[in-house]
């Protein structure tokens, strides 16, 4: 079938809000002025010394009236996200032009609306301790309520699918995507991810002993753990028309791996991240010194960023420009890939490779090409990496169009 050897895929649109902006313009802006966006921890009735990565004005969104059932911080956050950028004007574009069943929806998220259920806890009849009757498990709690809520808000009627694989989710969904497209059940998808604060990952973070007391510093030789963020990122993928603008972006390769080596704790030789990375080079038709910046998955843990340094070496050397820009977003865990994927789409669009935040003096034993500053220089093609709990390993090659 001629569908099997689709590839490369177009963004035709994409956005992101995270709590260093709303939508592109803001994000660049940040990323060009190094502004970060971690703050201490001042979320709901939290008690912890850490910093983490807010976006401003969640509580405020007000889903349509249809759609109240769907009612929690991760799907108002998914709506704020979707109002950016023009992006519900670009889905409404490609439903009048390939219909509403020819439009797949695959989002990424970690733990969905689990703040709900967190808050209705705090509401269980104190005789009987049943949760209160307006908690709607299905529609807020249940990790599908994300892709649910999205294909309901666009009257979307094709497949609608969420993966959630710990911090690689949102960048696993473009492979998910890529796979509907190729079988040829689908025109276009609405892909990314949306994860929002809550209690669960903050204190449960902090009892594995991996959050950070300072706004985390990836690489960093004092690096400690991680700052929590949140964030909705998404991108409309579509196929490759015959004549596109040359700054337009294209998904070149898609690689992914589970090396399943430790419920928390990856490889130590980096093994599924080589395999992701590889596979992802494989796929664009590329050699590794064609790639012209590295979009770091580097959360700011020992382990991960020693590892993660590892495989980057042995598949592209050290002199491969690379960052981790989590310390400006704080981590976004299941929103993470779909952050990463419009940075690096930013990226090529502007000539922007950016800085890695809060590290002041790189881990010694890391051998990489490490950005402390911006470099404004024309990229044509970039990489991004995407890492989670258990080995499930994600990397994703873009490309601008010319």
């Amino acid at each position: 079938m001629a569908y099997l050897s689709l590839n490369p895929l177009w963004l035709s649109h994409f956005t992101a809000t995270s709590s260093i902006g709303r939508g592109l313009d803001q994000t660049l802006a940040a990323l060009r002025q190094r502004r970060p966006g971690l703050v201490p921890c001042a979320f709901d009735t939290v008690d912890l010394a850490t910093f983490i990565g807010e976006v401003a004005g969640v509580d405020a969104v007000q889903l349509p009236a249809h759609l109240a059932d769907f009612d929690c911080r991760n799907n108002r956050l998914a709506l704020l996200g979707l109002t950016q950028d023009g992006f519900a004007e670009a889905v409404r574009v490609a439903i009048a032009k390939y219909s509403a069943q020819r439009i797949g929806v695959f989002l990424g998220t970690s733990t969905s609306g689990i703040l709900q259920t967190e808050l209705a806890y705090r509401r269980r009849d104190p005789v009987t301790g049943a949760l209160p009757a307006d908690f709607i498990y299905r529609t807020t709690h249940n990790t599908f309520s994300v892709a649910d809520f999205t294909r309901h808000y666009f009257g979307l009627t094709g497949p609608a699918v969420v993966v959630s694989s710990a911090c690689s989710s949102s960048a696993k969904v473009f492979g998910s995507a890529r796979r509907m497209m190729a079988a040829g059940l689908i025109d276009a998808a609405v892909v990314g991810g949306v994860d929002s604060l809550c209690l669960t990952t903050l204190y449960g973070f902090n009892s594995l002993g991996l959050i950070s007391e300072h706004a985390c510093r990836p690489f960093d030789a004092q690096r400690d753990g991680i700052s929590i963020g949140e964030a909705a990122a998404f991108a409309l993928l579509e196929r490759t028309p015959e004549h596109l603008d040359a700054d337009a972006v294209l998904l070149l390769g898609i690689g992914e791996s589970s090396d399943a080596y430790h419920m928390s704790s990856p490889h130590p030789d980096g093994l599924g991240a080589c395999m992701a990375m590889q596979d992802a080079l494989k796929m664009a038709g590329l050699k590794s010194p064609e790639i012209g910046y590295i979009h770091l998955h580097g959360t700011a843990t020992q382990s991960n960023d020693a590892t993660e340094a590892k495989a980057v070496q042995t598949v592209f050397g050290s002199s491969t420009p690379c960052s981790s820009t989590k310390g400006a977003t704080g981590h976004t865990l299941g929103a993470a890939g779909g952050v990463g994927a419009v940075i690096c789409a930013l990226g090529l669009r502007h000539g922007l490779l950016p800085a890695g935040l809060n590290t002041r003096q790189l881990d010694p034993t890391l051998d990489l090409d490490y950005l402390l500053d911006n470099r404004e220089q024309p990229v044509t093609r970039m990489l991004s990496n995407s890492f989670g709990f258990g080995g499930t390993n994600c990397s994703l090659v873009f490309a601008r169009a010319d």
